[in-house]
């Protein structure tokens, strides 16, 4: 596994080698993208949640890095989902609570 300190020199040594599909983005980048704040981001990189490179005085994150980043859902993805799992509790409350106790 690689450390930062060889992800580091790795970065600064092949800067111009790369590849368009290795994007880097900002921690404020990334906390804009998964709606959290740039501090949340920033406990993540220390406690090891993500993986980042230090330049400079910032960090930068590679997007391969970060699991599910082009998953994530959209606002109208996530106000379907609530009004179906809105439907469906209406419908069927009753019943799935019932089943919740066997």
């Amino acid at each position: 596994m690689l450390t930062v300190d060889k992800l580091v020199n790795i970065v600064y040594n092949s800067c111009y080698m790369m590849k368009e599909n290795n994007k880097f983005i900002t921690t404020a980048e990334l906390a804009n993208l998964l709606g959290i704040s740039r501090i949340a981001v920033f406990k993540k990189i220390q406690n090891g949640k993500i993986k980042a490179v230090k330049k400079g005085r910032n960090y930068v994150i590679n997007t391969m890095d970060v699991s599910g980043l082009n998953d994530r859902l959209s606002v109208n993805d996530k106000k379907i989902i609530s009004a179906a799992v809105d439907r469906t509790m209406n419908e069927y409350g009753e019943t799935l609570r019932l089943l919740g106790k066997e």
